[in-house]
């Protein structure tokens, strides 16, 4: 059962518990509130664990998108438009990209020699 132990503007912290399995339940609001779906990215840090939702919606290249577009002089609305269409191409992009990699990877045109790939050595 999860206890409050302090609750402020921006934080607030709760006791879980931990089964003998290693298992926790994230509480109903957390998960909710943070938009957790079936996965979490779960970190080791100095102090101890971070875990937080994966959020598989692309936002890995926004930054570039919208720099590609402003420097395009998009601007508004059509700046709004313009990246929702760009960041829908990105999922199959990478997904054209991996399916690339696979095949390499399965047959033997992708492979390099070590000298091919570094360069003879003198």
């Amino acid at each position: 059962m999860a206890t409050v132990l302090r609750s402020t503007d921006n934080m607030e912290r709760k006791n879980i518990s931990i089964s003998v399995k290693r298992q926790i339940t994230i509480p109903q609001k957390y998960f909710e509130t943070l938009g957790f779906g079936d996965e979490a990215i779960c970190e080791l840090r100095d102090d101890g664990i971070f875990i937080r939702p994966v959020h598989n919606d692309d936002d890995s290249f926004s930054e570039e998108i919208l720099a590609d577009l402003i420097a395009k002089g998009l601007s508004g609305d059509e700046l709004l438009a313009s990246f929702k269409e760009e960041r829908k191409k990105i999922r199959s992009a990478v997904s054209r990209m991996i399916d690339e990699a696979d095949k390499l990877a399965s047959s033997d045109d992708g492979k390099l020699s070590l000298d091919e790939l570094f360069g003879a050595e003198e």
